[in-house]
């Protein structure tokens, strides 16, 4: 056997699907339990090298047989695996998708504008990243470069740092961009500050590459809410890169998507803030119409009492009604009276999904109290910032002003179970 295997290309679409059947809504999550690094189930999702311990392991783990979808090919264990232009990114086409067309048209719009800044909020899981990826795609086919860049993928030290994150954040934009990296002919920590540099390498080196936009969205920004310094200072940035559009030409290519699932914790001076300029986006639950026109793209011909009965579960919530419709879509035998049913137990199709969320909490006592206060309390109540942040974060409640609410009935019938 060879020191590393890979996914054929022929069943990179089926590992990737195998992932939220088995109740891993993301990558980071499925790497996390496995406790391997994000890049290494990144690599094996699509189709690189990895480690053939880590092959079988993560196969076991999706229920695939590694034997069938491991390529045929033998690798070499040196073989360089870099990423490729774009090849990191979802592929929203191998999912079903339900068109959101008002919001996808001001994403457009404002994209198209010269020097734009978009910002897009909402929890975990209600589909911003599928939706930045369907309108990157098509901004790509009307010829501007585009690309998407998840903080994800940023190392503890590199978000401790602010010389070492700018520098992964050049080094990350260039090379999703398909650029070979230059970084040490433009930079220069001796005469300049990490901030200068990094523009100069946007102002000399990415953005005269073409005449076309740049457009970059940038997922997952709340992770730089822990870190107050390289946070600060990065926001800020962004916001000057906006303003600066207004007076060096070559800025008005750059359009950046800020992507972020809570509220912004740092302090900014009001004047420096990315937060309150540009248009903001804040993503919601599916409508009933929406659940609907999903259910029927799944071949499942509801009513609309079908639908009313599983928002009452589980809201309009994404990946929740995803799920649902995937369940019922492979097992004809099923109703949905049965799966609501069991939807809240360890016997439902949730269960290794709210499983995950229950080991979370079991490590952080202090948001299991305050969710047990959610839980049991029949109308919103208000939480030390801290934990409605945090439980926010998560998607377990909804933020209602300065109160919080369980987000679903699910959630609320099965952390109701398990903490009584």
């Amino acid at each position: 056997m060879p020191r590393s295997l890979k996914v054929g290309q022929e069943y990179i679409t089926k590992v990737k699907a195998a992932v939220q059947r088995q109740g891993y809504p993301r990558q980071k999550d499925l790497a996390e339990h496995l406790r391997m690094s994000r890049d290494t189930v990144r690599k094996f999702l699509n189709g690189y090298a990895v480690d053939y311990l880590n092959f079988i392991e993560i196969c076991d783990r999706l229920g695939q047989d590694w034997k069938a979808i491991a390529a045929t090919d033998r690798i070499s264990n040196d073989i360089e695996a870099r990423l490729e232009p774009y090849a990191d990114e979802p592929e929203v086409e191998d999912f079903i998708y339900v068109e959101r067309q008002s919001i996808e048209a001001v994403c457009y719009q404002t994209l198209s504008q010269p020097g734009a800044l978009l910002r897009i909020k909402a929890p975990g899981l209600m589909g911003k990243t599928f939706l930045m990826t369907r309108v990157v795609n098509k901004l790509r086919q009307e010829g501007h470069r585009a690309v998407c860049l998840n903080l994800g993928y940023a190392e503890q030290e590199d978000l401790s740092n602010l010389n070492s994150f700018l520098r992964w954040f050049c080094i990350s934009v260039g090379e999703l961009l398909g650029l070979p990296n230059c970084l040490d002919k433009y930079w220069n920590e001796k005469i300049s500050t990490s901030k200068m540099n990094c523009f100069g390498y946007f102002q000399r080196y990415l953005l005269p590459q073409a005449e076309s936009p740049l457009v970059i969205c940038i997922d997952e920004v709340e992770r730089l809410f822990n870190h107050q310094v390289v946070g600060k200072e990065f926001l800020v940035l962004l916001r000057a890169w906006h303003e600066t559009a207004r007076t060096i030409p070559i800025w008005k290519r750059l359009r950046l998507v800020i992507v972020h699932s809570t509220e912004n914790y740092i302090q900014l001076n009001i004047n420096e803030s990315p937060f309150n300029v540009g248009v903001p986006i804040e993503l919601p639950e599916f409508t009933p119409q929406e659940v609907e026109a999903l259910a029927q793209k799944y071949g499942l011909d509801w009513e609309m009492a079908k639908v009313n009965q599983l928002m009452t579960l589980v809201g309009g919530h994404p990946f929740l009604v995803r799920q649902a419709c995937e369940s019922l879509q492979r097992d004809s035998h099923m109703t949905l009276e049965a799966l609501l049913q069991t939807a809240p137990t360890e016997a439902g199709i949730y269960a290794n999904y709210l499983r995950r969320y229950w080991e979370i909490l079991q490590r952080h006592q202090e948001s299991l109290q305050a969710l047990k206060t959610v839980v049991t309390a029949t109308d919103k109540v208000r939480l030390e910032p801290k934990q409605g942040y945090w439980l926010s974060k998560l998607g377990l409640v909804k933020l209602v002003g300065n109160e919080v609410m369980m987000s679903c009935n699910l959630y609320r019938q099965y952390f109701s179970d398990r903490i009584s």
